[in-house]
């Protein structure tokens, strides 16, 4: 077996948790920012809006679910609470709430009828509470706040049944004279175990990282084996150890490589800590009517959806409801529309009943065809010398194919560093793609070409290869 430097060694084993693997496979799932900023026409509000604005006499959860639902998308994500501190529910911590609107006398709570619209429609349910509240006098006060934010959170933790993920924004425009929190994020993060152990805490959170931007793409390389001062939680577990590597003064999440050889080389601390991208169906996060004309096209839907899901990272796109309560309709015809592009996309696994061979493997257990299975656990393992193993897929006739979607077995982590696709053409092997890390899933997309035969070579890897995904449409 070839011997591996050590800190390549130490990255190879590091491995998602079961909340993280559960996570990975939504893939695709919706925000919805909705709240009195809606009826305000801003984006970040100032905490002082009257609650009687709040008037959606139109609410319908139920399309906002089934449009997900047809769409693919695995789940909704509701902004609870935003920056002004307005709750979509009646807390029993402020009367900035719909408690105090006249929507519904009062009675009214649109994270009841979210929840219950996602069970009907059989999508997962998760809530955005943001830390910053600019309604709250006890923000900036520490410990009080704290409190605060907490009992609120749990009220969303217990009174909603399960929740797929809470989002937890960083988002805080005080200013250098403004009121200054600081948060208690690991409370805030034991308390989302207590109540919900299953669900991933996002972006401030130790499960689930932002990739660095709002456009819709992630990186060439998007690791999610990274240095663990890309993590809030991890950043403040890690200061007390002298023995771990000291963050750099400026940590920036923009990086291009967070994950690749050079960048982890240094660091002695690493953590499974996926991407997510998150994207505006709008260029506001909230309805306005300005926006029409923003509204993406299919083709840049398809583009985005394919530079997040088709490279190692999940889609969060958020649809943002009009005042009325309903979603506009030139967005639900563009949302169903890349629900039915992906749908003609991916409408028959070519490879599900061929053959596939290899030039390596672990042993009997871990052949190639075992990628084939419908198991999860099922996979190809390269063994101790990954670098050159080749997989060779067999259509058994000719079909024509623009796309191969390959997977790696990440519950043994994330190994693969450089591959390339080959395609037999005219008896010879013609290099189709040369990419970089595969992770949960890569989407290779080509021109269409007739054909039986297509070959992934492993040209460098950490200290093995495991794929347990290798698909043809």
């Amino acid at each position: 077996m070839k011997k591996y430097p050590d800190y390549i060694e130490y990255a190879a084993s590091i491995k998602p948790s079961e909340r993280q693997l559960e996570w990975q496979k939504n893939e695709f799932y919706a925000f919805m920012h909705f709240g009195i900023n809606t009826f305000t026409d801003s984006e970040w509000g100032s905490g002082n809006e009257d609650p009687e604005l709040f008037a959606p006499e139109e609410l319908d959860c139920r399309q906002w679910a089934r449009l997900c639902m047809l769409s693919h998308m695995k789940g909704i994500i509701l902004t609870a609470k935003h920056h002004d501190g307005f709750c979509l529910w009646p807390s029993k911590y402020t009367d900035h709430s719909v408690a105090s609107s006249l929507w519904k006398g009062g009675k009214g709570d649109v994270v009841r009828e979210c929840a219950d619209a996602c069970r009907e429609y059989g999508i997962k349910f998760g809530i955005y509470l943001s830390p910053w509240d600019r309604h709250e006098d006890s923000y900036g006060t520490g410990k009080a706040y704290d409190d605060f934010y907490v009992n609120q959170l749990t009220e969303l933790l217990t009174g909603y049944g399960d929740l797929f993920c809470v989002w937890l924004d960083g988002a805080c425009g005080e200013g250098k004279h403004g009121k200054k929190q600081e948060y208690d994020w690991q409370r805030y993060f034991d308390t989302v175990r207590k109540y919900q152990p299953n669900a991933t805490i996002h972006i401030c959170g130790p499960d689930v990282r932002w990739c660095g931007n709002e456009a819709g793409v992630c990186r060439k390389s998007e690791w999610s084996v990274v240095p663990y001062y890309y993590s809030e939680a991890d950043r403040i577990a890690a200061a007390a150890d002298p023995s771990v590597t000291k963050p750099p003064k400026k940590i920036n999440p923009t990086e291009l490589d967070l994950g690749g050889r050079k960048a982890i080389k240094h660091c002695n601390r690493l953590i499974w800590y996926p991407a997510e991208v998150d994207v505006s169906l709008r260029k506001g996060w909230f309805y306005h009517d300005s926006d029409e004309y923003t509204v993406k096209s299919l083709a840049k839907l398809t583009e985005i959806y394919y530079n997040s899901v088709g490279a190692n990272a999940s889609l969060l796109l958020n649809i943002p409801p009009m005042p009325s309560g309903k979603i506009n309709e030139k967005d639900v015809e563009v949302i169903l529309s890349l629900g039915a592009q992906l749908d003609i996309d991916f409408k028959e696994n070519l490879a599900e009943d061929s053959v596939m061979t290899d030039n390596r493997h672990l042993d009997d257990d871990h052949i190639a065809q075992k990628i084939l299975e419908p198991s999860d656990e099922s996979y190809w393992h390269s063994g101790g010398d990954p670098e050159g193993a080749e997989l060779t897929l067999d259509l058994g006739d000719e079909y024509d194919i623009n796309k191969i979607v390959l997977g790696e077995h990440i519950r043994t982590g994330q190994q693969i560093e450089e591959f390339e696709l080959f395609v037999m053409a005219d008896g010879k092997w013609k290099r189709l793609a040369r990419e970089t890390v595969i992770g949960y899933k890569r989407i290779c997309r080509f021109d269409e070409i007739r054909a039986r035969y297509f070959k992934l070579r492993i040209n460098k890897a950490r200290c093995f290869a495991a794929i347990s995904k290798f698909e043809a449409y």
